[in-house]
């Protein structure tokens, strides 16, 4: 487990191997969530990345008669 500094400007720098294994680029967006007493980063992906991704997904659904109206 890496650890990191807070600097005087509350900033840290996000440990190599860490970026690496999340691919994270400089000057990508990042989600910052306070959870339990924890500060929580999560990469922010464009919503084009995701296209294609439910390919061959059924979408159709089963519906009940009344709410067919």
């Amino acid at each position: 487990m890496d650890a990191v500094t807070v600097s005087p400007k509350f900033q840290v720098v996000i440990p190599q191997k860490v970026r690496e294994m999340l691919r994270i680029k400089s000057g990508q967006k990042m989600q910052v969530i306070a959870y339990n007493n924890r500060v929580v980063l999560i990469p922010v992906h464009p919503i084009q990345k995701a296209r294609g991704s439910l390919k061959g997904l059924e979408t159709r659904i089963h519906r009940e008669e009344e709410d067919r109206v």
